[in-house]
């Protein structure tokens, strides 16, 4: 997937003092901790204790009701960060490589498509269209939206959902090799992904 430090730009994410609140709920308060090249951070809770909503909120999708998040060492935050939520977000009629052909172009990225699609264990799968995938296999073309333009910080929640052992290894590989090469990965979880974190955050459910 890649080896080095491909990045320009070397990110540091911090986080302080955050507190969101999502349907004039408060999720969560006063959360702080920082992120550098590298890191791993594993985000982990019952359902409803804020791990999407942490995510959405570093990503820009969600306003926080205080704190700050800011990012170091990037000329543009939005054009450093990939975020894979819960849901695949795929066209049912397009295919596997018109999907990665339409996210290439989004991204700016110049991918070699048939190196992402072996990369990701769809290989033979480049004309079936994604109503014809499997739960794993529309998950595993998900993922490769990670790969088609590379961003230095990668927001992941629950990125193994639907997928088997299989697939498991290949989120653990894609991780290590982003990590490798200098990037930053923050990831909801609720099982291991087969990468050890460097820090690990339990947020709590308030209901």
């Amino acid at each position: 997937m890649g080896a080095g430090r491909p990045f320009r730009e070397e990110p540091k994410l911090k986080v302080a003092g955050l507190s969101v609140a999502r349907g004039g709920r408060l999720v969560f308060e006063g959360m702080s901790f920082g992120a550098e090249a590298g890191d791993f951070i594993e985000l982990r809770g019952a359902n409803g204790s804020g791990k999407t909503s942490l995510l959405r909120a570093i990503a820009g999708y969600l306003r926080p009701r205080s704190g700050v998040i800011s990012f170091e060492g990037v000329e543009e935050p939005a054009l450093c960060l990939h975020y894979l939520g819960h849901l695949n977000g795929l066209k049912p009629a397009s295919n596997v490589s018109a999907h990665l052909r339409y996210w290439a172009g989004l991204f700016a990225g110049a991918v070699d498509i048939a190196a992402v699609m072996s990369g990701v264990g769809l290989g033979a799968s480049a004309d079936l269209p994604a109503r014809a995938l499997s739960q794993g296999q529309a998950r595993r073309l998900a993922l490769a939206r990670l790969l088609v333009a590379p961003r230095p910080i990668w927001l992941l929640d629950e990125p193994a959902a639907a997928l088997d052992a299989q697939g498991r290894t290949l989120i653990a590989s894609l991780i290590e090799a982003h990590r490798e090469q200098g990037g930053v990965v923050l990831a909801a979880v609720h099982e291991p992904l087969g990468s050890a974190p460097s820090q690990t955050l339990q947020l709590s459910d308030r209901t």
